[in-house]
């Protein structure tokens, strides 16, 4: 008998997305949709046996940066190996469109110093064959990739390619400045982008410590824009703000955020952090949002699901001694010759006594706050104890902090990771961050794909929100239909994409199999695999038994099978009728 379906996923445990309580079922696939889900005898040409499985909605992640790399690569790794099966790009106002040929060298300074990504990998990998945002999108949807990717309108770029020297440089726009951004951003809008982006975030800054081009941007440019915005009624807006304001909480800078969606009677969301230089301020935040939200204003905070932490290592970006002058002569040697220069206590003596150097002063002082470091671990440990922190540790060894640091770095042949939480996780608790990840008006994201190759390797959430909250956590633990939800449907519907994240008759087939008792994370690890021989940190997991995109697997058992269903998608879909 002929086979009814492409797929069959049998006998696993549904959970729709919805939230609602999971059951048994098989689910079909046909072209691409999901055609049936419940008891039914039809066969499939391919048949996926679920047994003891959670089949969930494949992950959406609303904040990455893979703008440059789906340019030369057809994997989203890390992201894809982690049951992400769409991805959103162009967050945070940065990205490579538009752009004309003279402004290419601005914005791939601007990308290396906040993204960290090389300057020498942009150089090779990005192909440049666009220069206005249609063209960018046009380019976009030539790619065949491993899942599917959207992306936004990103500020900075945008302001270099309509004021040049002036936008770098952080001039006011003009009237006539704020007009044309205005009209592109929905010149972009109506090619498929999902909205808007920026950043006045103060860590922001090119490698020689510039701020970013978007970072003073006056309200009044901002509104031209959210106009604009209204003017066609589409898309969202996202932005990283330090909401530093005259009120020390927020509150005045949250305002205008108000009047942003006031006027463009879009959503907004914004990175949602508590960070413990500034107590407390998560919490007013929040309260904002929550009036916001009685007031009728869309707005949620995007919280991550695990502290927000940069790694440092002798094979990574940075680390504690990597801006001492002393250490600038060893720095490009192969890690065996390094490790035997650091071993010599001259050497040794000589960087924990010197001063670093280093053009952004934020970042400066974070990576010298040494005492607030853990050791990550194999497996990964994102939630360690009050005990294991440096500062601990030392106090108990009778060394300082900075001495235990050296000799952890040079130990275990030089691959240690030191892990270091700025954000959501003050006190050594993660209540604070559960509070927020589990308010109504928030979204989980923050993965930061294709970004932060030698700093931060943040992809993994998905896969650490439904081991750690779930299943691993100590004390209160959620219930997994919640966690799946919080993954695809609510992410989904965040920015628009009403076509996937759930498991229905109708939705997008992008579906994960999932072996969750086996579901774990391994440690971070550097490869050389970018364009160049560029470095990134890569993270397998184990316990995905397949992903599916669009009804094509392109996972099983954590090894890509060479499927390349992923594309563009262009706008907003209201629902699975508007699937593309």
């Amino acid at each position: 008998m002929a086979a009814q379906f492409d797929l069959v996923v049998r006998d696993g445990t549904v959970f729709d997305g919805t939230g609602g309580a999971p059951r048994a079922a098989d689910i079909g696939v046909r072209d691409g949709r999901i055609d049936a889900i419940g008891r039914f005898a039809g066969a499939g040409r391919e048949e996926i046996d679920a047994r003891g499985m959670a089949v969930t909605p494949g992950f959406v992640d609303i904040h990455t940066h893979y703008d440059g790399q789906v340019t030369w690569d057809d994997r989203f790794t890390p992201s894809s190996g982690h049951g992400v099966t769409t991805v959103v790009m162009g967050n945070c106002g940065v990205g490579f469109a538009p752009c004309r040929p003279q402004d290419r060298d601005t914005l791939i300074k601007v990308m290396e110093g906040v993204e960290d990504i090389p300057e020498l990998v942009m150089r090779q990998g990005v192909p440049w064959n666009w220069q206005s945002f249609p063209e960018y999108l046009d380019a976009l949807a030539a790619r065949r990739c491993d899942i599917d990717f959207a992306t936004q309108v990103p500020h900075a770029p945008l302001r270099v390619f309509v004021m040049g020297r002036r936008g770098v440089d952080r001039e006011p726009a003009t009237a006539t400045d704020m007009a044309a951004m205005a009209s592109m951003v929905e010149e972009g809008l109506e090619a498929g982008a999902l909205g808007f982006t920026t950043s006045r975030s103060l860590f922001h800054r090119t490698p020689d410590g510039a701020l970013t081009p978007t970072i003073t941007a006056a309200e009044e440019e901002l509104a031209a824009i959210a106009r604009g915005m209204g003017r066609i009624g589409k898309g969202v807006i996202q932005l990283l703000d330090d909401f530093q304001d005259t009120t020390a909480d927020g509150a005045t800078e949250f305002a205008m955020l108000r009047r942003l969606v006031t006027l463009s009677r879009r959503p907004l969301s914004f990175t949602l952090l508590d960070i413990s230089l500034y107590p407390g301020r998560w919490e007013t935040l929040l309260r904002e949002v929550e009036r916001a939200n009685r007031d009728g204003l869309p707005i949620r905070g995007q919280v991550a699901a695990r502290p927000v932490a940069i790694l440092y290592g002798l094979e990574l970006s940075f680390h504690p001694f990597s801006t001492c002058p002393s250490y600038r002569a060893i720095a490009d040697l192969p890690l065996p010759q390094k490790l035997a220069r650091l071993r010599d206590p001259a050497l040794r003596a000589r960087l924990l006594a010197e001063e670093p150097v280093y053009s952004n002063p934020q970042m400066l002082a974070f990576m010298r706050n040494v005492g607030s470091m853990f050791v990550l671990g194999d497996p990964p440990d994102y939630t360690p104890a009050a005990d294991r922190r440096l500062d601990a540790r030392a106090a108990a060894l009778g060394v300082s902090p900075l001495e235990l640091a050296y000799d952890l770095l040079v130990a275990n042949d030089g691959r240690t990771i030191l892990f270091h939480p700025g954000a959501n996780y003050s006190d050594c608790s993660d209540a604070n961050m559960a509070r927020m990840l589990r308010h109504e008006h928030t979204v989980m994201a923050l993965g930061d794909g294709g970004a932060h190759y030698g700093l931060i390797c943040d992809a993994s959430y998905t896969t650490h929100a439904l081991t750690y909250w779930t299943r691993d956590r100590r004390g209160e633990r959620w219930p997994l239909a919640w966690t799946v939800q919080q993954l695809t449907d609510v992410p989904a519907r965040t920015v628009g994409l009403g076509d996937r994240g759930r498991l229905a008759v109708g939705y997008k087939a992008d579906i994960n199999v999932i072996d969750v008792d086996r579901l774990r994370v391994a440690a971070p690890h550097p490869v050389h695999n970018l364009p160049g021989g560029g470095r990134r940190l890569e993270q397998k997991a184990e316990g995905y038994r397949a992903t599916i995109v669009g009804g094509n697997v392109t996972y099983r058992d954590g090894a890509f099978t060479g499927a390349l269903p992923g594309r563009l998608v262009r706008g907003a879909r209201s629902g699975p009728s508007a699937l593309g």
